[in-house]
């Protein structure tokens, strides 16, 4: 395409790919959405409390695609739990669990706490889909052609830098689009990008934390643009573990579950933070 190679490399370093799972015949199966999980014998099924999680889905680890900078166990089972209407109304995390139960480990199909937690069991395939940061803006975006001027100072900059750094950048999302394509939806996501609301939130406590320890001053006036900057910096930091969806009496919970790069590398997905937001 005649795009010069430090281009490419800039725009690669910022290109991440995300898991798609899905319902799937015929292929090989890397996991299953719904059923009844395999747990370690010995293992009380996840819980708050009194209150039990529902299980939504797993992952057999190996038979996932590798995928660079997205350093997943390289065997063993991931599984998603949740009790979604707790998580959302709660921010401390005990109401949502990431369980890594390693290969070799000796496992039995669980016996469900509540039957009304076990929907009908299927089969995940997956495939894989490009993804850019947020800052880097979408066709929708340009499509809308917004002002500059309500752009933030810092949008401003981040603009200018991208443009300087990556002049053929539509060719190169479109090529990425081509090679990666969104097929739609899914039962689930591994991986990608986290949303940018869950990083938002955790810049606005790491920040908050840090002014109530006494390390920074922030002024009112300057709190957004240091959200804007800390976002931003988060957003290299942390990755998307899992995002999916769950229809509960008719209404939609959204899960999304993050965690840092060099947890989810050393397997501490017992890091991994959780948030669930309703919309009807």
């Amino acid at each position: 395409m005649g795009i010069p190679d430090d281009e490419i490399t800039r725009f690669s370093r910022h290109l991440r790919l995300s898991i798609r799972l899905c319902g799937g015949s015929g292929g090989s199966p890397v996991g299953q959405f719904d059923g009844l999980p395999r747990l370690p014998v010995g293992l009380d099924w996840p819980s708050a409390g009194d209150r039990p999680l529902a299980f939504v889905f797993s992952v057999d680890c190996g038979a996932m695609p590798r995928v660079d900078g997205f350093d997943l166990p390289a065997d063993g089972t991931l599984l998603f739990f949740v009790n979604h209407e707790e998580d959302h109304e709660d921010d401390t995390g005990r109401y949502a669990r990431v369980v890594h139960v390693p290969e070799g480990t000796a496992t039995a199909v669980a016996e469900s706490p509540d039957p009304g937690f076990v929907g009908e069991r299927y089969d995940l395939e997956a495939t894989l889909r490009a993804e850019l940061p947020p800052w880097f803006g979408s066709d929708e975006d340009e499509e809308q052609d917004e002002d500059w001027d309500d752009l933030s100072p810092f949008q401003q900059q981040l603009a200018r830098g991208l443009e300087r750094d990556v002049p053929h950048l539509d060719e190169l999302r479109a090529l990425a689009d081509d090679l990666w394509p969104d097929e739609g939806l899914a039962s689930a996501w591994i991986g990608g990008y986290a949303d940018d609301e869950v990083i938002k939130s955790i810049a606005e406590q790491t920040l908050a934390g840090r002014e109530k320890a006494g390390e920074i001053v922030i002024p009112i006036a300057k709190w957004y643009s240091h959200v804007e900057e800390e976002t931003h910096r988060l957003t290299s930091e942390w990755m998307s573990l899992a995002r999916f969806s769950v229809d509960w009496a008719g209404a939609f919970y959204s899960v999304s579950f993050v965690i840092r790069h060099d947890d989810l590398a050393a397997a501490r997905v017992d890091k991994a933070l959780s948030m669930t937001e309703f919309s009807d």
